[in-house]
């Protein structure tokens, strides 16, 4: 088998533009709305928002190669670093979520700091924060040496094993990595920044520089380039989590380009049209998000007391079950009469309405006024 890191013209990739517009234009498209979207909304909201994009990139980008970490822990991580308090969480985080967490806020919030080679050997240390992975011993901050055999991708079915990549030689991996990071700093003939980050990321994992996590840090350096491109260290969608929803394409599309020629054209498209979905994941998840800061933007001057304001976010927030006066009550700590005055006083003035009867009264937030 032949692969393109053998070609001579490794690692010059070409592109055809005119078939690319399309798909760079509807991602270029999609980011500009969103973030502008974003723009519109207060501090407060946007933190929470780019607390649980940060988060599932985490997740998900673990849950591609297989692990599964702890959400919990993760949000909570992620949230003392972002200096957002979570009600409710008592154990600290695991020393490894801490690592995972610690590297990939390196890659977003020091988006302006260049890639070297001792910053990829503290991400992957991060990963690997014990030196082994599973039951396996590795090489931890420090290139593959294949003192047991080639690097290879393969899958296995029962007694069959099937070779599905072989990254290049060890030796060769030191100066492979230079090239690539030198590639990284850019220049005037720099490509578009999301074509430049699925040629980082396709070339990246053909050279496969570590023992194990190459997939990890090759996401990892994808939200670094466009945390660069986006000139922002707060991340508002995951790449990751929509790659998780087309892995099998994923892989399909990586082996393909990896076996194929230094036309990237067909990688690239795969890759800016899975940008361009995980955008409108995000517009989709958010909406609660824009739908709360579309509510306070309404109610800025409304005067409503501290309680009426917890209640109502726990409303914005997706309340579960039917929220009663009894439940209003035990939530805000308060007598029923209490609770039921501060109910009366919030559909007075058209925030919420009475639903049901008799004992199945409950109450939810009056529609809004801009939904036809």
């Amino acid at each position: 088998m032949r692969y393109i890191y053998q070609l001579t013209d490794w690692p010059h990739f070409r592109w055809k533009s005119d078939e690319l517009e399309d798909v760079l234009s509807e991602s270029s498209f999609r980011l500009g709305r969103f973030l502008g979207r974003l723009a519109d909304i207060g501090f407060e909201l946007r933190n929470e928002a780019g607390l649980e994009a940060l988060s599932s990139e985490i997740l998900e980008s673990a849950r591609i190669e297989g692990e599964t970490l702890n959400r919990a822990d993760v949000r909570s991580s992620v949230a003392r670093r972002m200096e957002i308090v979570l009600k409710g969480r008592a154990a600290p985080p695991s020393r490894e979520t801490e690592a995972r967490v610690d590297m990939m806020m390196d890659a977003t919030r020091n988006w302006a700091a260049p890639m070297t080679r001792e910053r990829l050997f503290s991400w992957h240390a991060a990963l690997f924060p014990t030196g082994w992975s599973g039951m396996r011993r590795i090489r931890v901050g420090a290139f593959r040496t294949d003192e047991e055999g080639p690097m290879q991708v393969v899958s296995r079915h029962g007694a069959l094993e099937r070779v599905h990549f072989e990254a290049p030689p060890a030796p060769r991996i030191p100066a492979e990595t230079d090239a690539l990071l030198a590639w990284l700093d850019g220049g005037a003939d720099a490509p578009p920044p999301l074509v430049r980050a699925a040629l980082a990321h396709l070339r990246f994992l053909t050279i496969h520089p570590f023992d194990d996590g190459n997939g990890r840090l090759a996401r990892a350096l994808v939200e670094w380039l466009l945390a660069r491109a986006e000139r922002s260290g707060l991340r508002f969608y995951s790449l990751s989590a929509r790659i998780q929803k087309e892995k099998e394409d994923y892989y399909g599309e990586i082996q393909r380009a990896q076996r194929g020629t230094m036309d990237a054209t067909r990688w690239i498209r795969w890759f800016a049209g899975c940008h361009s979905r995980a955008l409108e994941d995000a517009e989709a998840q958010l909406s609660s998000i824009f739908r709360k800061a579309a509510f306070w933007r309404r109610h800025a001057d409304a005067g409503f007391n501290e309680g009426q304001r917890t209640m109502l976010n726990r409303l914005l927030d997706g309340f579960t079950g039917n929220l009663t006066s009894t439940k209003w009550a035990k939530i805000r700590k308060i007598s029923q009469d209490t609770a039921t005055r501060e109910i009366n006083d919030l559909i007075a003035r058209g925030v919420l309405v009475r639903r049901g009867r008799a004992r199945a009264t409950h109450y939810e937030l009056a529609p809004d006024p801009a939904t036809p």
